[in-house]
């Protein structure tokens, strides 16, 4: 007896001892790779890189994995409540592994009724963080070992507290959505912090198999699942009776935001932003020499977006168009827009993707026609909506979305040079080309005209007063000021002509005569190197037409440009970053907008002036009869030949933002003026903006304030600005709207 005895303590302590040297072995790695210290310490998960706007939203995410990172500080009770009741209620009372969690599982394998799972929070963090890769049952249970001593290990590095928030930031969700602060943004639209109980046992009860009970997919089970969340809180005492059988009854109510590329907020300023920070990441290297990754890297881009105005400019957009495009339709209803440009439309039916596969394939031109032109059914952007199913053929669906008036609109604060707003298109989805940034340009027309002014009130003193010929002016061919080998002489869109105009006339009714008279007396030099001093980067062709407007230009340009007649003459480029952290809070560079005094104080005050009256009574004026805004605005309409691009750029002492309107192709446009010019094209998103943001002044009230006023100059002026007063008592009279 004495000698089994011996023999039963042998084999007790030797399976003892024989579990503690595996798990021995375990920690020190000698059974297969183990985490480090420092490994724990700053576990490398992929985190993705936010872009957040001056307000504070997250307006964007650049990833592999949708995952962001959030401090226990910012999870609510109800959501602690729920993850403790159904994943873990001993959580604060054991070290890491559940010893009656364990028993629990036991009892499971051995028949018992009552079984439940054995693994705590802290080893499911261990799970997420070091991944098992799937073997052999054998190697399964000794990945479960490990697992063992990585929670072990983590609850001796961290807090409960940081393992809890740990523990959600790395659980996967569907939907590409990683970690508790996405989830709650893709399915709800909320902040953690903002979630409601039901809500929040919604995404725990995802935990146990986030496809299967995804509210999305699987509304039914995932409405059982989270009663079961529900029921497990009662179960323990975090809610009452009524409170589960009153939450039973509420439905799932979604708020899905689907986090991709081409939706979401801002979705043109995203990409623009995504490739500018692939270029700094290339520059800035991390301190041991290796690139930053936006995908992977958790960076935090804090932008000048401010997301109330982004989302005004877009519903501004959408509105306008959704009517202008209905009138653009009924204009070309019968009438083929492509009669006269075969070439180019041939040009580009063959880039279709479709027809250069059928061409792969060698099937001949009239092969691919009968396949193009087949009606099928497929999905189309529509303004109602963004798009539509529909039954049309390939042929068709290219000539109807080359037909979608196009838009960009851009606002930015003229003192801090901050973008404000950037909406480079109608839908990224169905329309990639942006419309906004430095390498798009289009003809600009009449908004031109300005600068043209601005030099000949800033070199010759002239006052908008100042009464110049309405008559035809020519620029001769061998005067060297101009380099022309024709004479050319520029006419009034109206065709009238006869009798003396004002400066002030000449700008407020876009005048060409006026404007060509200007540029006699200056030269395309003078006026191009203004331009540049302002801000414009593009080129500027030395030749006189520029004056009504022939160059090509990016709208974020010319919106720079003019922020120096709202900013008393001093030009602030236009920036869009202003602080750039890494995963952790440590700030990798501060942004601030260059600047330079282009303009004499006084000079920036005539020109606004001037741009006043082009709002009080000129082309600009249906922002007073029309949309009712009184406050102190200035700006300018264009239109380039032909009706192809109209414009309007606008501004307030707080804000300068212009709008664009066109097709694709230049040639597929309004053909008339009624319709085409910039004032009925482009300047109503403009109005339709501001009566947004005014609307809302209360919440915006540190960006815009409708009753501030342009402010003149300090000190006696030096032009007269009172035509009562200049030349004799000549009076001002409003002129017709005409562009």
């Amino acid at each position: 007896m004495e000698s089994i005895n011996r023999y039963f303590w042998r084999i007790f302590w030797g399976g003892i001892g024989m579990v503690v040297l595996l798990f021995a072995l375990i920690a020190m790695g000698a059974m297969g790779y183990m985490p480090s210290f420092d490994e724990l310490e700053n576990p490398n998960s992929s985190l993705s890189t936010e872009i957040i706007s001056t307000d504070g939203k997250i307006i964007g995410k650049y990833y592999v994995e949708n995952r962001s990172n959030i401090e226990y500080a910012n999870i609510n009770k109800q959501l602690k409540n729920a993850l403790l009741a159904t994943e873990d209620i001993r959580f604060y009372q054991h070290t890491g592994i559940d010893i009656r969690a364990l028993m629990r599982v036991v009892k499971g394998l051995i028949g018992s009724d009552y079984a439940g799972g054995g693994s705590t929070i802290t080893q499911q963090l261990a799970k997420n963080l070091f991944p098992r890769k799937r073997r052999n049952k054998l190697m399964l249970v000794l990945q479960k070992f490990k697992e063992w001593v990585i929670a072990v290990k983590l609850e001796r590095a961290y807090t409960k507290d940081e393992i809890m928030a740990m523990y959600l930031n790395t659980v996967p969700f569907s939907d590409n959505a990683y970690g508790i602060k996405s989830a709650a943004y893709v399915y709800f639209g909320k902040p953690v912090d903002s979630l409601r109980l039901e809500e929040a046992a919604v995404l725990v009860g995802m935990l146990k198999a986030p496809s299967t009970y995804n509210p999305r997919l699987h509304p039914e089970a995932s409405l059982k699942r989270r009663n079961v969340v529900i029921d497990q809180m009662y179960h323990y005492g975090f809610i009452t009776k009524a409170e589960r059988d009153s939450l039973f009854k509420l439905p799932i109510r979604l708020d899905y935001h689907p986090d991709t590329h081409t939706e979401g907020e801002a979705p043109y300023f995203r990409e623009f932003l995504r490739l500018w920070l692939k270029d700094w990441c290339e520059k800035n290297p991390k301190p041991d020499g290796t690139k930053y990754n936006i995908y992977k890297d958790g960076l935090r881009v804090y932008v000048t977006i401010d997301s109330r105005m982004q989302r005004y400019a877009e519903e501004a957009q959408q509105e306008y168009l959704r009517e202008m495009q209905k009138i653009f339709f009924n204009f070309w209803k019968g009438k083929d827009p492509w009669r006269d440009f075969q070439k180019e439309w041939d040009a580009i039916y063959k880039q279709c993707p479709r027809y250069i596969a059928l061409k792969r394939q060698g099937k001949s031109d009239a092969e691919i026609d009968a396949e193009l032109k087949k009606p099928i059914p497929m999905r189309i952007f529509s303004y109602e909506g963004g798009e539509k199913d529909t039954v049309m053929s390939v042929y068709d669906s290219i000539r109807y979305h080359r037909m979608i008036l196009q838009n960009g609109f851009v606002a930015v604060d003229p003192e801090s040079g901050y973008v404000r707003a950037w909406v480079g298109g109608v839908n990224y989805k169905y329309f990639q080309y942006d419309h906004v940034n430095w390498n798009t340009r289009r003809q600009i027309g009449s908004t031109f005209k300005p600068f043209v002014y601005t030099v000949a009130i800033r070199d010759k003193g002239y006052s908008p007063c100042f009464r110049v010929p309405n008559m035809p002016v020519t620029f001769e061919a061998g005067d060297p000021r101009f380099g022309l080998v024709q004479d050319w002489t520029p006419k009034n869109s109206d065709g009238r002509y006869g009798g003396m105009l004002t400066l002030r006339q000449g700008l407020q009714n876009s005048v060409n005569t006026v404007t060509a008279y200007l540029m006699h007396e200056m030269t395309p030099e003078a006026v191009a190197k203004l331009v540049k001093s302002m801000g414009v980067k593009s080129p500027i062709p030395l030749q006189p037409s520029i004056c009504l407007g022939s160059a090509d230009i990016s709208l974020i340009e010319m919106v720079g440009a003019y922020t120096t007649y709202a900013n008393k003459g001093v030009h602030v480029e236009p920036i869009f970053v202003t602080r750039i952290e890494d995963r952790h809070g440590n700030v990798l560079q501060d942004f601030v907008a260059p600047r330079n005094e282009a303009l004499d104080e006084e000079t920036a005050y005539v020109m606004v002036e001037l741009l006043r009256h082009v709002v009080l009574g000129g082309t600009g004026m249906r922002i007073r009869y029309r949309y009712r805004l009184m406050n102190d605005i200035a700006g300018k309409t264009g239109t380039t030949q032909n009706y192809s691009d109209g414009w309007f750029i606008g501004f307030t002492p707080d804000l300068v933002a212009g709008s664009w309107v066109g097709c694709e192709d230049r040639y597929i446009r309004f053909r008339n003026m009624y319709y085409g010019q910039g004032a009925s094209t482009a300047l109503p998103i403009w109005a339709k903006f501001f009566q947004k943001i005014y609307a809302d002044s209360a919440n915006l009230r540190s960006i815009v304030d409708p009753n501030r006023k342009f402010e003149p100059p300090a000190g006696k002026m030096t032009i007269e600005l009172d035509c009562g007063r200049y030349s004799g008592g000549y009076k001002f009279e409003p002129g017709t709207e005409y562009e």
